[in-house]
């Protein structure tokens, strides 16, 4: 290991030089009080950064042990120094320096969701910190000057001020991994109090704009206010705040599994609700609002979705008998309708591990999810293909314990096989499941249920290794993550946007990164989409996000990804217009 000085006598002397020579950096450095790891060095002012790691020993950094004694608190006190990270460099950084990334340094830093990042990493050992950087230049031209500035100035503040317990807001920091700590202790719960998810009292749903993901304030904003007859109490390891008073138990609104319809009129909060249960499958930041909205992990959001692909899903349960002897079976398509790409994708949820829908009527295929009493006079079944939801909704809970969680705002149709409903008036929920049923049994349907027979266990489908290949060109790997919607994955580009509890692009990479992990390890031709994808997320847990990189040295910087769950990955997989699979 060299010394810091080796480090600005390497840049008097490339000071100037063209800028390749800043590749002689690369290397560690021992500084006073934390060692700095130059792990790769850009090719050019507009290629991707350099990465770079800023490891401090715990004997410096003097963090609690408490504070990381679980893998729940490790991963938000991570999240906590890589927030705090990211608001030093902010304040210490100049920025531009030259011309394209010249002067930048940053770090993956996420939104409202707190996810398992490759960003941070803290052990008994030390918290090491991994950047990306642009070295600086004018031209072509190395500014070794500018660059000593940034490496021998700016990072060592970084590491004193965001990386060391004496200089952070502790207090802020205990807040923020005993609220994260929290909330997983409520999700570990849901299960066998028999919920899919948990509102709390005073929760605070809506968010400023559709452009942001911040809490709304203001005379606007209203707290969220439990009914009496859906209040469940949780305890909690750490007390909280809440109705005026401190206490270890967590008062809200438990959503029980069982098929649960949320009504109410126009802008009254209804899709705000469903929102923030898709997105309460990760744990949020705290003062978000919606930190204790809690979600089981299983829970998957559906929408229709025109012009996927579906490769060989048996839909046949939803829609048969189409025009010209259509198979149904073993469905394929390269451009799906809104019924059956909607049909597909709950089909495919439930095979790799779904237990609760969330769907809204307004994302979804008008003729799946219901025919009335008039179009099916009209249109008579042996013209029509498609089994609405409607008739199987509840099949899917009492046959496959597959909750489902539906807004819906136009159909009163739902209130003959729903378990609860929950009317939305001005942000507040009402129980009116019993109101439901007295509007059910009063007004009578006069549909006709067009369910035949009970749907069919569908066979495993294998995925084959041969139909994932991120080769492009000269380069045997090309995966990158465009937008938190868009994954390039060699030659082709898997469109992830209806895949929407995505919520960060380093996660959205991380999918692309783990389709080719699963390709070389698990996919021998005999696992079905199910076990693949659990046995690439155990192997997340056991040996770390850093797998995730095919060309990732041990222990230098694996670029910046967020961890995924096990049913964005198989849906991203599903999306993948290349893949193939057996029965």
């Amino acid at each position: 290991m060299l010394h810091v000085d080796d480090l600005r006598k390497t840049l008097a002397r490339i000071d100037g030089r063209g800028y390749k020579a800043y590749k002689d950096l690369q290397g560690s450095y021992a500084y006073p009080q934390f060692t700095l790891f130059i792990d790769y060095v850009q090719g050019d002012p507009f290629a991707s950064p350099s990465k770079i790691r800023v490891r401090v020993p715990s004997t410096v950094a003097q963090i609690p042990p408490d504070l990381f004694s679980s893998r729940v608190r490790r991963i938000a006190l991570q999240d906590f120094f890589i927030r705090g990270v990211h608001q030093t460099i902010r304040q210490v950084c100049q920025g531009s320096r030259g011309i394209g990334k010249s002067g930048m340094m940053a770090i993956d830093v996420g939104g409202q969701e707190v996810l398992e990042r490759t960003a941070m990493v803290v052990t008994a050992q030390w918290i090491e910190a991994r950047l990306s950087l642009g070295l600086p230049a004018q031209g072509r031209t190395v500014l070794g000057r500018q660059a000593e500035v940034m490496l021998c100035q700016e990072v060592p503040k970084i590491a004193e001020r965001a990386l060391q317990w004496t200089h952070v807001d502790q207090d802020r920091a205990l807040a923020f991994v005993d609220c994260v700590d929290n909330q997983e202790a409520v999700r570990a719960q849901l299960d066998a109090l028999g919920l899919v998810a948990f509102i709390a009292d005073e929760a605070m749903l809506p968010r400023v704009s559709g452009a942001s993901d911040r809490p709304l304030s203001g005379e606007n904003a209203k707290p969220f206010t439990v009914p009496d007859s859906l209040r469940v109490s949780l305890p909690i390891p750490h007390p909280v705040s809440q109705n005026g008073m401190t206490t270890q138990s967590l008062t809200g609104l438990g959503i029980p599994k069982g098929i649960t319809l949320i009504v109410g009129g126009g802008y009254h909060g209804k899709s705000t609700v469903l929102r923030a249960l898709e997105r309460g499958v990760y744990a949020h930041v705290p003062d978000d609002g919606r930190e204790y909205v809690v979600t089981t992990e299983h829970a998957a959001k559906i929408r229709a979705e025109d012009g996927r692909r579906i490769e060989r899903v048996n839909i046949s349960g939803f829609i048969d008998n189409l025009p010209y002897g259509q198979e149904t079976v073993r469905f394929s398509t390269d451009n799906a309708s809104g019924s059956t790409s909607q049909a597909a994708s709950i089909l495919e949820a439930v095979e790799a591990g779904a237990t609760t829908l969330l769907l809204d009527e307004d994302t979804s295929a008008t003729n799946f999810m219901v025919r009335d009493a008039r179009m099916q006079a009209l249109v008579h079944k042996e013209h029509e293909p498609i089994t609405p939801f409607v008739d199987r909704v509840r099949e899917l809970y009492e046959q496959r314990g597959v909750s489902t969680v539906l807004v819906m705002g136009g159909c009163g149709d739902y209130f003959d096989v729903a378990d609860t409903v929950i009317m939305m008036q001005e942000y507040q929920p009402v129980d009116v499941t019993e109101r439901a049923r007295r509007v059910a049994r009063e007004f009578q349907t006069q549909r006709t249920i067009e369910r035949t027979a009970s749907l069919a266990e569908p066979d495993p489908r294998i995925p084959l290794r041969d139909g994932l290949d991120p080769s492009r060109g000269h380069r045997e790997v090309k995966i990158d993550a465009k937008s938190v919607d868009t994954i390039v994955f060699g030659y082709e580009v898997i469109d992830v946007s209806g895949i929407e509890q995505l919520v960060d692009v380093s996660q959205t990479r991380a999918v692309g990164f783990a389709l080719h992990l699963a390709s070389r390890r698990f996919l021998d031709g005999q696992m079905g989409v199910k076990a693949v994808v659990q046995s690439l997320v155990r192997l997340l847990t056991e040996a770390g996000l850093d797998v995730l990189d095919p060309f990732c040295k041990d222990g230098h910087h694996p670029g910046n990804f967020a961890r995924p769950r096990t049913l964005e990955i198989a849906a991203a997989l599903n999306r993948l217009r290349t893949l193939r699979v057996k029965h």
